[in-house]
């Protein structure tokens, strides 16, 4: 790969205004209750087995909310795009796992001849290996956002300090090596549990999952990916993309690399205009600018 240019990137800073107080989601609320009103019971006379029951069926409604991407019972969840940025025929179209030296180059092109802005939630580790590669994601008009520092498998398992280690690691590395700060997070594979929303709210961090995606890291048929991705299309969707961990089709090519031209023409036809998350989205509270 061409080692691209690197331009003169003032340094960034990760520090932010003290955040207001952390507003607890009404599940997590309901749940402290509950654990209160168990602790009680459990002391009254045959009250345990009912305590322990009710404990039990909070905890798998929690591990289910965690499981499930989309879900905003543990906190915010941006799952598309604001009203205005629908009214203005927007779309998100995002890339995960990234930057990759083979693949990334390939759709920094193709979204350079259809003049469509993508978001690249990129593996802070990943960027690291390759700096001057995710410098020109933003020299070319992209955001690169959080997600996170090593991409673990067992990151919706992690506690409170775990969390914060690994996304707030990412962040103050991602502002290194690119300039900017990053004011959008995506976990990995979309998993997480009740602890995460705390750290990304005294992050100044929006918690972005999707509308829809094309399952590109596991089929290898580019045209089942963008059904997936097409199905429906609208204004205000979300887009979920890999430029990491790309599967290969049958002729080895990327899969990212044959869909990515197919769908920016849907969205063009579409009357649909792609653009990153820093435009579409207001900051969360206490975000930098």
């Amino acid at each position: 790969m061409t080692e691209f240019s690197r331009p003169a990137l003032p340094i960034v800073l990760l520090t932010l205004p003290p955040p207001s107080p952390w507003p607890w989601p009404p599940l997590i609320k309901a749940s402290a209750l509950l654990h209160v009103g168990a602790a009680t019971a459990a002391l009254l006379p045959g009250g345990w087995p009912w305590a322990a029951g009710a404990l039990l069926a909070n905890h798998a409604v929690l591990t289910g909310a965690g499981l499930w991407p989309r879900s905003d019972w543990l906190g915010p969840n941006v799952t598309r795009l604001p009203a205005a940025a629908a009214a203005r025929c927007e779309i998100a179209i995002t890339l995960d796992d990234g930057p990759d030296p083979e693949v990334t180059p390939a759709v920094l092109d193709q979204l350079d001849a259809a003049g469509a802005r993508a978001t690249f939630f990129c593996i802070a580790r990943r960027a690291q290996a390759h700096p001057a590669l995710l410098r020109e994601i933003l020299r070319r008009g992209h955001t690169v956002q959080n997600h996170s520092h090593v991409h673990r498998h067992h990151f919706s398992l992690l506690g409170p300090r775990g969390l914060a280690r690994e996304i707030g690691q990412a962040q103050q590395l991602l502002a290194d090596l690119g300039g900017q700060l990053p004011s959008c997070f995506r976990a990995p594979a979309g998993l997480r549990n009740p602890m995460l929303d705390p750290v990304l709210h005294r992050l100044g961090l929006h918690l972005v999952s999707w509308t829809r995606r094309g399952f590109d890291t596991r089929e290898a048929d580019p045209v089942r990916v963008l059904q997936r991705l097409t199905k429906g299309l609208a204004a205000g969707d979300i887009l979920l993309l890999h430029d990491g961990h790309a599967r290969r089709g049958r002729t080895g090519r990327p899969v990212v690399l044959d869909v990515l031209p197919a769908l920016l023409q849907r969205c063009r036809d579409a009357g649909l205009k792609p653009v990153t998350l820093n435009d579409a989205l207001p900051p969360r509270h206490g975000a930098a600018a």
